[in-house]
Order: C-alpha cells, then sequence, then structure tokens
C-alpha cells in the first residue's frame, strides 16, 4: 500500500541510508542489551568485542541502570520537568521518557539521534503520557545550534532541563571539539539545569584492544577517555555526590544486585 505519491516518506528515505555491511554502535549496544534491532554484521562484531572484553555486556546493563536512576533523582528530587536527550540510541527498556514520565507524566522529552534506524524507531520513542510530550529531533551532535534550535520548539529553556549525552561523547575524536559541543550546550540552560553524562574510559587495557578492533571494522569509531578529562566535560558546575565514578557507584538502591565497576564512568552536576 502507498501514500500515493512517489516522493519516499521519512520512514522510506530513513531505510534506505542504513547501511547493512558495517557494524554500528548502536545496533552492537542494542545487541548486548538483548534486543532485536541488530543485523549479522553487528552480531559478528560484538561477539568479537565481547571475546576479547568479555565485560561489556555487565558494562551494557550498568550503564542502563544508571541512566534509569540518573532520570528517577533528577526527575524526583531535583524536580526537572524537562529533558534533552542527545544519542539516545535505539529503543530498548526504561527509556528516558519512561523513567522521567512515572516520576511526572507532565515531563517533556526530546530525543535527539542522526542514525536512520533509530529514524525508523522515532515511533516507538515518540510516545507519551497525555499531561506530557517527547519529541524527536533528527540532528547530529556537531551541530549544538541546530539542535537547540530544533529542541526550542518543544523545550522551554527559561526554565530547567536536564541535558543528557549517555555515552556519545567519544563519536566526538577530537577532544577539544568535544569539550565545546558540551560548553555550548551547557551555555543554552538556565540555572538550575542538570548535566547527566556518562561514557567509557580508557581504564582498561582489554577494553582499549576490544575497541581498536571495532574501530578497524571501518565503523564510526569511539574514543575512550582518561577520566582527568572527562572530568572537564563538568567544569563550572556543581557535582552531586558521589561525583564522578564507575556506573555501578552511583548512588546504588537497595533492591539492586551489587555487581562489580565497570569502565564506564559518569556522573551528575547542577548548573549553579
Amino acid at each position: 500500500m502507498t501514500n500515493g505519491s512517489s516522493t519516499p516518506g521519512p520512514t522510506q528515505q530513513a531505510w534506505s541510508k542504513i547501511d547493512t555491511t558495517v557494524p554500528h554502535s548502536a545496533r552492537i549496544w542494542n545487541y548486548w542489551m538483548g534486543g532485536k534491532d541488530n543485523y549479522e554484521v553487528d552480531r559478528i562484531a560484538g561477539d568479537q568485542y565481547r571475546e576479547v572484553a568479555p565485560n561489556i555486556e555487565v558494562m551494557a546493563r550498568a550503564s542502563r541502570a544508571y541512566l534509569i536512576r540518573t532520570v528517577t533523582h533528577v526527575a524526583g528530587e531535583c524536580g526537572i520537568r524537562q529533558f534533552l536527550d542527545i544519542g539516545t540510541g535505539l529503543p530498548t527498556y526504561d527509556n528516558t521518557h519512561q523513567v522521567a514520565q512515572r516520576m511526572a507524566p507532565e515531563a517533556r522529552i526530546v530525543y535527539v539521534d542522526n542514525d536512520p534506524l533509530v529514524l525508523r524507531h522515532a515511533q516507538a520513542l515518540l510516545t507519551s503520557t497525555p499531561e506530557g510530550v517527547t519529541d524527536y529531533i533528527d540532528a547530529d551532535l556537531h551541530e549544538p545550534e541546530r539542535i537547540l534550535e530544533m529542541a526550542a520548539k518543544t523545550l522551554d529553556f527559561d526554565q530547567p532541563v536536564a541535558l543528557m549525552l549517555m555515552g556519545i561523547l567519544g563519536h566526538i575524536q577530537n577532544y577539544d571539539d568535544a569539550v565545546s559541543i558540551v560548553r555550548r550546550l551547557q551555555q543554552a540552560l538556565p540555572s538550575g539545569s542538570y548535566f547527566v553524562h556518562y561514557d567509557s574510559t580508557d581504564t582498561d587495557q582489554a577494553l582499549k584492544e576490544a575497541q581498536q578492533g571495532y574501530d578497524d571494522t571501518g565503523a564510526v569509531p569511539y574514543v575512550l577517555r582518561g577520566l582527568t578529562e572527562i572530568s572537564r566535560f563538568y567544569d563550572g558546575l556543581d557535582l552531586i555526590e558521589p561525583g564522578i565514578v564507575s556506573c555501578p557507584l552511583w548512588r546504588p538502591g537497595p533492591s539492586e544486585t551489587p555487581i562489580e565497576t565497570t569502565d564506564v564512568h559518569g556522573g551528575v552536576a547542577r548548573k549553579p
């Protein structure tokens, strides 16, 4: 069945852009999380990565648990009602809007990604409580001005916003560019806003070897950075306890099964 037009619709255009010959980080992450939105090339790359760094699936699940805890905290204890989640990736379980709107049904969430497969699944992301709003922007993190301009159609930047950069800054290969992009996004936020972040770190040799093997496949590289470099993303902000830590150590709930620390570090900070 067609829409009566010879012009491809957004979903058709997104599908035509999907390259199934090269592994893709969002699809591999989806595979590690037990999802089905991936291809054989992603599963092969994911298995090869896991052979070198067996802890990677623990890292993937720990990062999702961290997202759930941080969004719950920011929406609950901190009272934030607006979220700008850049580099959202493929939907799995307990996505940002689901967690935030459980705490506050009126919460407004804007997702940003430029992956065509994510665009195909935008309809799955664009679900919301009747009281709240969920929107999706097809944009690149290298274009912070465009992101802010488009997000302003849904979010009120005169009111506090939680800026979320979860596992995405490693894709900005130039470190100075990464710092500059983070600064520009943070500058647009009013006082009382929050910065929520994590990234994989260079604190384990096996992970570094696995990442290099992945980068060599021709996929978009991901830069593992040290904790000193990551800490600069928080300059000028007030870190809340326990600071920048391995994700499982960030305020684990009493009902959570303790797991080992992982080479994914992050924190939550308030803009004064």
